[in-house]
C-alpha cells in the first residue's frame, strides 16, 4: 500500500505556480488576485478559507477575505458578487459554500462571472466540462485528477465507482473520469443513496472515490485487493483525545481498508490540499485568459 499524499503533490504544484508568479513579477506584470467570500462562522469553512489565503501567500498571489455575518441578506451578497465581477484587479473569487438557508446558493453561483468562477461551479463552466472544452474545472474533482496523474495512477480502461452525486464533487468527477482524456477513459458508476447492491458494485471497482459524507462508510469487505481509493470525506467527529475535541474522519475506514489497497489517500492530507492547489491553478489561468 502506498499513500496518495496530497500535501506532497500540492506542494509541488505550489512551487510550479510560485515560479510562474516570480517570473511575472520580474517583468513587472500583474500578480494574480484571489478573493474569498465567507458567510457565517462555520468552523470547517473558516479553516478551509484560511488555508486558501495561506496558499496564496506561499505562492505570491494577492488575496482578500471578505466576511459577512450569517444574517447577511441575499440581496447584499449578490451586490458584492456583482462588485467583484466588475473589479478589474480581481482575477478570481469564490463564495464559500454552504451558505445560510435563507440564501439561494444556485442564484449566487449563477451570478458569478464565468471568467472569474475559479471554483468551477457556474453552469457555463460545468457545461464546457461536459463537452470537454476548455473551462475552469471544479476544484475538488480537478485536484483528484491531478493527484492521480502526478502519481502515475492508470485510469484508462479501469472500472471506477464514485460514491456520492453532489454537484460539487461526485457528478462532475464521474464525467471527468469518463472523458476521453488523461486521466480519464474510465468506465464509471455513479452511486448514491438509491443504488442497489452497492457493496457488489464497489467490490468490482479498480478505483473507488468515496464522497458521501458518512465517516467510515467504505469498509474492508467492500474493497478488492489492489484497489485505488480516493477518500473525499472530511467529517468532524467528536474525539476527547484531541485538544480541540474533534477529529477529521474520511468516508473510508482507513485502518482496515488500507492493507488491501495499492494506493489510498489519507484524511486529512489527501484531497483537501489538492482542492486548494486546483483553485490556485484556476486563478492564474483566469488572469491569463482575461489578458492581464
Amino acid at each position: 500500500m502506498q499513500l496518495l499524499d496530497g500535501k506532497v503533490t500540492a506542494q509541488k504544484i505550489r512551487e510550479e505556480l510560485k515560479n510562474e508568479v516570480d517570473t511575472r513579477k520580474s517583468k513587472n506584470e500583474k500578480t494574480p488576485h484571489l478573493v474569498a467570500v465567507l458567510v457565517g462562522d462555520d468552523g470547517g469553512s473558516l479553516t478551509y478559507v484560511n488555508a486558501k489565503v495561506k496558499a496564496c501567500d506561499q505562492i505570491g498571489f494577492d488575496s482578500s477575505l471578505i466576511k459577512y455575518d450569517d444574517s447577511v441578506s441575499e440581496e447584499e451578497l449578490l451586490s458584492k458578487v456583482q462588485e467583484l465581477n466588475n473589479d478589474d484587479d480581481i482575477d478570481g473569487f469564490i463564495v464559500q459554500l454552504p451558505l445560510p438557508k435563507h440564501i439561494n446558493e444556485l442564484k449566487v453561483t449563477q451570478a458569478i462571472d464565468p471568467l472569474k468562477d475559479v471554483d468551477g461551479f457556474h453552469p457555463e463552466n460545468l457545461g464546457k466540462m461536459v463537452l470537454n472544452l476548455p473551462s475552469f474545472l471544479p476544484a475538488t474533482p480537478a485536484g483528484i485528477l491531478q493527484l492521480l496523474k502526478r502519481n502515475n495512477i492508470e485510469t484508462s480502461g479501469k472500472d471506477c465507482i464514485v460514491i456520492g452525486r453532489s454537484n460539487i464533487v461526485g457528478m462532475p468527477l464521474s464525467i471527468m473520469l469518463a472523458r476521453n482524456a488523461d486521466p480519464g477513459n474510465c468506465t464509471v458508476t455513479l452511486a448514491h443513496s438509491r443504488t442497489k447492491n452497492l457493496k457488489e458494485k464497489v467490490l468490482n471497482a479498480d478505483i473507488i472515490i468515496a464522497a458521501i459524507g458518512r465517516p467510515g462508510f467504505v469498509t474492508a469487505d467492500m474493497v478488492k485487493e489492489g484497489a485505488v481509493i480516493v477518500d473525499v470525506g472530511t467529517t468532524r467527529v467528536a474525539d476527547a483525545s484531541k485538544k480541540n475535541g474533534w477529529a477529521l474522519k474520511g468516508d473510508v475506514a482507513f485502518d482496515e481498508v488500507a492493507p488491501k489497497c495499492s494506493y489510498i489517500t489519507p484524511v486529512p492530507g489527501g484531497v483537501g490540499p489538492m482542492t486548494i492547489a486546483s483553485l490556485m491553478i484556476n486563478t492564474l489561468q483566469s488572469m491569463e485568459l482575461r489578458g492581464k
